[in-house]
């Protein structure tokens, strides 16, 4: 993680790349320092993704520019467009998630292919679900996890698509796998 110390030299450094992160915080925040924290133990392992970080307390003229009033916030950028905000202190595996995110869709366009949009619905005692998400991260696709338990309306709707309770569930772009099939998993994600 690197520190700017304004807004021409976050513009300057972030300039050509596709996505990128910048985690305003303020020093003598304790909630920020967990942001910090956070995202410094994320981000520790290599990753082709930049990310920044401003102290509001000396860099002034970043947050007025993109509407940001509180902080912690981490700041997402695509091609240099601002494109969302996440507020607060994450854990680091969140975090973390977010840059294998923006790994894997840059891998999908130097292949010449669309990222996909994967959603497991689990539970917390299934064995499967697990065994399905390690599989994913195996592989390096992102997903976000809806844990049905806890997500009653979700777990509705699950039913009414697919006519199954049990999970897990693998929403990608709109087509649904039930259970851990791995044969139709790889043929909708395009993995040999």
């Amino acid at each position: 993680m690197e520190k700017v110390v304004s807004y021409d030299d976050f513009i300057n450094k972030s300039n050509n790349s596709d996505k990128t992160f910048l985690l305003l915080y303020k020093s003598d925040s304790e909630l920020s320092r967990c942001a910090l924290q956070s995202l410094e133990s994320a981000s520790k392992s290599e990753t082709p993704v930049p990310v920044f970080s401003a102290d509001v307390s000396t860099v002034r003229d970043i947050h007025p520019k993109y509407g940001v009033t509180s902080v912690p916030s981490l700041l997402i950028f695509e091609n240099g467009e601002f494109r969302n905000t996440i507020q607060g202190c994450q854990t680091s595996s969140y975090y973390k998630a977010l840059m294998d995110s923006a790994v894997y869709q840059a891998r999908m366009k130097a292949e010449g292919k669309a990222p996909k949009r994967v959603t497991v619905y689990s539970a917390p005692t299934c064995s499967w679900c697990n065994t399905l998400k390690s599989w994913l991260r195996k592989n390096g696709i992102p997903y976000t996890d809806v844990d049905v338990s806890r997500d009653e309306k979700a777990a509705q709707e699950l039913v009414r698509r697919s006519g199954q309770q049990g999970v897990p569930q693998t929403d990608i772009n709109g087509q649904l796998v039930v259970g851990f099939n791995q044969t139709r998993l790889k043929e909708l994600l395009e993995i040999q």
